[in-house]
């Protein structure tokens, strides 16, 4: 039996993808990729509602490396689509191997995106990705060069579908005919799309070329503050926010929080002087309730040792110069 592993992100188009494969026989099986950017929630919801067998694998610090220095550059926002996709059929294709597969598939849709899923993108995702010859793409796959898999009776290209376009009217009647009867909404999904946590991604990656994966989770709780060029303070907004940030962070890290007075959890990343210690601590205290007092105690805990520091809570016009 023909055997294909897809990439897999829970959407519609990655449903019909592997259902119409499974529909003429062949044995499928998906693939979905973690990183900070986006997760695994709703492949695992959908894999198993049409009871398709789901591998989950975190990339995040390879997807990171690629991500500082993209060959194909970034999308209207912090976006490396084509660099994206081309990483993870690189990496598909090396468990395809491993596993004993016979070729690769996704749900991309011919012109569907401007910049990722134009026929010169797509043809340049199959060349970097190092698998050309064995990446089909089932919904535009009549609208594409014929692979290897439909010249050798693997799949039969009659069976395949010339979807193209932003319309999603296809792919809703696609879905009617193949039984799918539920699927999560168009677009989203990728932090790397949206615009504010693209502008924090940016300062990142200026003052600190060297963060890692942990310091790209920061980004995504509470407010973050550059307090000098190598060092940041994320602060919670929330009870949740809180949590997450002791999460994130463990004993390895560096905790800031009002002594006396109930307010949020700071975290301080990447190089910090004294200087910078200070100014996190003025500003943790100026979102606690003691910020009307003239000098308030802040702890500091860094890698496991406490120590409190004195300071008077920043004035909120001050403040909102470090917020990034």
């Amino acid at each position: 039996m023909t055997k294909a592993l897809g990439i897999f992100s829970g959407g519609l188009d990655s449903i019909l993808a592997a259902l119409l494969l499974r529909k003429q026989g062949v044995d499928v099986h998906c693939l979905c990729f973690v990183t900070p950017f986006f997760d695994d929630a709703k492949a695992q919801e959908m894999a198993a509602r049409y009871d398709l067998p789901l591998q989950v694998m975190d990339i995040s610090e390879e997807h990171l490396k690629m991500l500082k220095n993209p060959r194909y550059g970034y999308g209207k926002n912090m976006n490396p689509c084509i660099d994206c996709h081309a990483q993870m059929f690189e990496i598909a294709g090396r468990l395809m191997e491993e596993q004993g597969y016979d070729f690769l598939f996704s749900g991309e849709v011919l012109g569907q995106r401007p910049k990722s899923q134009i026929h010169t993108a797509l043809m340049a995702v199959n060349k970097a990705s190092g698998w050309s010859g064995r990446i089909l793409r089932p919904l535009s796959a009549k609208l594409l060069p014929i692979t290897p898999m439909e010249e050798q009776g693997l799949v039969d290209r009659e069976q395949l579908e010339d979807i193209q376009g932003r319309s999603r009217k296809r792919q809703e009647a696609l879905a009617r005919e193949l039984g799918v009867d539920k699927y999560p909404s168009s677009g989203g999904g990728c932090l790397l799309t949206e615009n504010s946590f693209s502008g924090r991604l940016r300062d990142l990656f200026e003052h600190q070329p060297d963060c890692t994966s942990q310091d790209v989770e920061l980004l995504k709780l509470g407010r973050p503050f550059r307090l000098s060029d190598t060092a940041k303070l994320t602060l919670g907004r929330n009870q949740s926010n809180n949590e997450g940030l002791k999460k994130i962070v463990g004993d390895s890290g560096c905790l800031l929080r009002n002594q006396n007075f109930s307010g949020p959890l700071g975290v301080v990343s990447g190089q910090a002087s004294e200087e910078d210690y200070l100014a996190a601590a003025a500003i943790v205290a100026s979102y606690g309730k003691g910020r009307e007092e003239a000098r308030v105690g802040v702890l500091i805990v860094e890698n496991g040792q406490e120590r409190v520091v004195e300071v008077a809570p920043m004035p909120r016009e001050q403040v909102v110069q470090y917020q990034i």
